[in-house]
C-alpha cells in the first residue's frame, strides 16, 4: 500500500488519500475511479470472480499473449490496487464481501441495478449496519433513473448526452464522431472520485455515510462545453466543426498540415498587433513574404492595434486580416515540420500546438520534465514498463505507481487482516 511517500527534504508523509480504504466490485464502468484513488495512495482492494474480472480478456495482450494477468486494458485501469477473489454466489462469498465492507470508508461499484440486491449485497442492505460507509454506484442513467434496465454502451451514452452531436466534421452530409477510449466511463468515473471524496469529508464532519449515485449520462452532458447552457438560455443549437469548437456559427480552420505530413493547431489566430508583427517577420526570415501576396493584411492589423475575435463575421476589414493572419501561418507550416513550427511560433508568442501521436506525446520534453511517463516494475515478468503516470505533482502524492494485481494475488492477505 502507499502510505507514505517522502517530501522534498526527504521526512515520510501519509500519501495525499493514505489510510482511506476503498473496496471496488471489479467492473468496466468505475475502474478508472479506483484506479485515481489507488494512485494518490488509498488502499484500494478490487474484488474479482474466480478467475478474474471479465475485462481481463480484453486485447491487446503483452507480447500477443493472452493471458488475464498481460491484459493491457486491465494493467491501465487497475494500477496501484490489490486484488482479492470472492465468489460472490456463495453465501461465504458474500460473508466475506460484507466482512470487507465493513472495513472500507468507500465501496465503489458499476453493477446494473438489481444484481447487488438479488445477492443481498446491495447499499441498502450493506449500509443498514454500517450507516458511515460511502458507497458510490456509477450506472448508465443513474439508479434513480426509471430506465434502469435500458441496454447501453459507451456510444449510446455519448450519443444520448449531447457529447457525439458536438464531434464531427463541416461536412454535415458525414455523420458525427464519437470521442474513443471509453469516453463516458472516463468522465463518469472522475465525477464519481469527486463525490465519492466529498462523501467522506462529510462522513467525517456528520458520521453519517451516504450512497453517491453517478450517472453515466449526466456526467457527459455537463461534459458539452457550453452545448447544454446554449440551449437552455438562448435556445442556440451548437453545431460540429472540424478539429475545433461547437459553435451556433461557422468558424474558421485552426488546424494545419505541416511540412513533414503532420499537424498543428492554433486556436486563436492572431488578435495583437504583435502577433502580426510577429508572423509578418517570420514569412521574412523564411523567404516567404513574396510567396504571400496578402502580406498587406498583416501590416494593417499592426496598424489598428490587432483584432478583437467579439467583432468577426461583423466588421469585414478585420475579419479580412484575422483570415490573413490564418493563411499566412497555414503558409509557414507547411515548409516546417511539426515541432519546428510549434517551437517557432511559442517563441513568437502565438498560441500553438503540435497534434501529437500517443508516442510523440510521452516523448515530449514538457512531459518528460514533469516526470509524467513512469516505469513501472513488473516482477513477474522480470521487466519493467513505462505508463502514463499522474497528471499533478505534490508533496503529499505518491510520486510512483504500481503494477496492477494478478489474479487474487492479495486473497489471502487482505483477508487475513480482516481475522
Amino acid at each position: 500500500m502507499a502510505d507514505a511517500t517522502q517530501t522534498k527534504t526527504g521526512a515520510a508523509m501519509p500519501a495525499l488519500l493514505g489510510g482511506l480504504r476503498v473496496v471496488e466490485l471489479a467492473s468496466d464502468r468505475a475502474a478508472y475511479a479506483g484506479k485515481l484513488m489507488g494512485d494518490l495512495g488509498a488502499d484500494v482492494i478490487v474484488v474479482e470472480a474466480p478467475g478474474g474480472h471479465a475485462s481481463r480478456g480484453y486485447g491487446p495482450f503483452v507480447d500477443d499473449k493472452a493471458d488475464p494477468d498481460r491484459c493491457l486494458w486491465w494493467w491501465n485501469y487497475n494500477t496501484s490496487k490489490r486484488s482479492v477473489v470472492l465468489d460472490l454466489a456463495t453465501e461465504a462469498g458474500r460473508a466475506d464481501f460484507r466482512r470487507l465492507a465493513g472495513s472500507a470508508d468507500i465501496v465503489l461499484e458499476g453493477e446494473d441495478p438489481g444484481v447487488l440486491d438479488a445477492l443481498g449485497i446491495d447499499h441498502t442492505q450493506i449500509r443498514a449496519d454500517l450507516p458511515g460507509l460511502v458507497w458510490v454506484s456509477v450506472t448508465p442513467n443513474g439508479r434513480r433513473c426509471p430506465e434502469l434496465h435500458e441496454p447501453t454502451t459507451d456510444l449510446t451514452i455519448l450519443a444520448a448526452g449531447g457529447l457525439v452531436w458536438n464531434c464531427g466534421y463541416d461536412d454535415h452530409s458525414l455523420p458525427p464522431v464519437r470521442p474513443s477510449g471509453g469516453h463516458a466511463q472516463h468522465t463518469a468515473s472522475a465525477f464519481a472520485v469527486m463525490g465519492a471524496l466529498t462523501a467522506v469529508v462529510h462522513r467525517d464532519v456528520s458520521g453519517i455515510g451516504q450512497h453517491v449515485d453517478v450517472s453515466m449520462l449526466a456526467a457527459t452532458n455537463v461534459t458539452t462545453e457550453v452545448s447544454s447552457v446554449d440551449f437552455l438560455y438562448r435556445r442556440a443549437t451548437n453545431q460540429r466543426q472540424t478539429g475545433r469548437h461547437a459553435s451556433e456559427h461557422n468558424t474558421m480552420g485552426i488546424q494545419t498540415m505541416t511540412g513533414d505530413g503532420g499537424y498543428a493547431s492554433n486556436p486563436l489566430g492572431l488578435t495583437t498587433a504583435g502577433n502580426y508583427q510577429a508572423v509578418l517577420d517570420w514569412l521574412r526570415e523564411l523567404g516567404l513574404e513574396d510567396q504571400f501576396p496578402e502580406a498587406f493584411f498583416l501590416q494593417m492589423g499592426i496598424d489598428r492595434g490587432g483584432v478583437s475575435l467579439k467583432v468577426l463575421g461583423q466588421d469585414v476589414e478585420a475579419t479580412e486580416i484575422y483570415r490573413a493572419g490564418r493563411e499566412a501561418l497555414y503558409l509557414i507550416a507547411s515548409q516546417l515540420t511539426t515541432p519546428e513550427f510549434f517551437v517557432q511560433a511559442q517563441q513568437r508568442g502565438i498560441a500553438c500546438g503540435a497534434v501529437y501521436a500517443p508516442d510523440e506525446a510521452l516523448a515530449d520534453a514538457h512531459f518528460r520534465f514533469r516526470g509524467y511517463p513512469v516505469e513501472v516494475e513488473h516482477p513477474e515478468l522480470g521487466r519493467s514498463f513505462t505508463y502514463p503516470g499522474l497528471p499533478f505533482a505534490g508533496e503529499a502524492i505518491p510520486q510512483a505507481i504500481r503494477r496492477a494485481p494478478l489474479v487474487g494475488e492479495h486473497t489471502e492477505e487482505v483477508l487475513a487482516e480482516l481475522e
